[in-house]
């Protein structure tokens, strides 16, 4: 019976070291793609130059077959990116931050493209919360998949608002959109890896959210409704 609950206790040492590995492997096999990836788009770049003022039509249909299979190299590459930043969650630099003004910081980093894109950002921040431990580039990454979902959700623009409080003990900050929502069964795969609702998506936008937020000791929830928009909540212990 000791034995039996001895390796019980161990099995998720064993699951987390697996995964490290699987991990570390996948993030390796990656940087062996995007290395002759590169070199492609260069020399598709090279030939693009060779052919600019194409006169036959023969070179004209030569340079748009070249354009189509640069689009698609660029679209690995975004693939690419965002798996190996999945794969890096978890190489956490912690350290003790204001959550809030964490948040003004990537406000003023994003406030310009939400600008663009007509979209208002409405900060409602509470006051006097305790400290949390985090990574804070990681964390603006995080905050910055979940502002682009919302950006895709409101594309004639709307209202984000990001607000903070102290709820159950812990620190939770709320990111909320009035765009398009999502039904059911999309919110049932929201977090699983590689799907996407959009074209050319790459699916791990999300995932790395959530791998994110649960390396910080957190949690993730969302709450949406087709045409009433949606809300994702991040709950964090304070620091210590």
């Amino acid at each position: 019976m000791v034995a039996v609950e001895s390796e019980l206790r161990d099995e998720p040492k064993r699951l987390r070291e697996r995964y490290d590995e699987i991990a570390q492997l996948a993030g390796g096999l990656a940087h062996e793609i995007k290395n002759p990836l590169s070199t492609i788009s260069m020399h598709l770049e090279l030939l693009v130059e060779d052919l600019d003022g194409a006169k036959t039509q023969r070179d004209r249909r030569m340079l748009t077959k070249i354009q189509t299979v640069q689009r698609e190299c660029r679209h690995l590459q975004g693939i690419l990116e965002d798996f190996l930043k999945f794969a890096r969650v978890g190489e956490l630099e912690l350290t003790e931050c204001d959550l809030n003004q964490v948040v003004q910081d990537f406000i003023d980093f994003y406030q310009a493209q939400a600008r663009v894109q007509g979209i208002d950002i409405s900060p409602h921040l509470g006051a006097d919360l305790p400290a949390v431990r985090l990574d804070p580039s990681l964390f603006r990454q995080m905050l910055l998949n979940v502002a682009l979902n919302a950006q895709q959700a409101m594309p004639s623009g709307g209202l984000l608002e990001l607000q903070t409080c102290l709820r159950d003990d812990r620190v939770q900050l709320d990111v909320i959109d009035n765009g398009v929502g999502m039904d059911e069964r999309t919110l049932g795969k929201l977090f699983q890896a590689f799907f996407s609702t959009k074209a050319g998506g790459s699916g791990l936008g999300l995932p790395t959210v959530r791998k994110i937020v649960e390396a910080h000791g957190g949690s993730i929830t969302v709450q949406s409704e087709k045409g009433k928009g949606t809300r994702f909540s991040i709950s964090l212990p304070p620091a210590g």
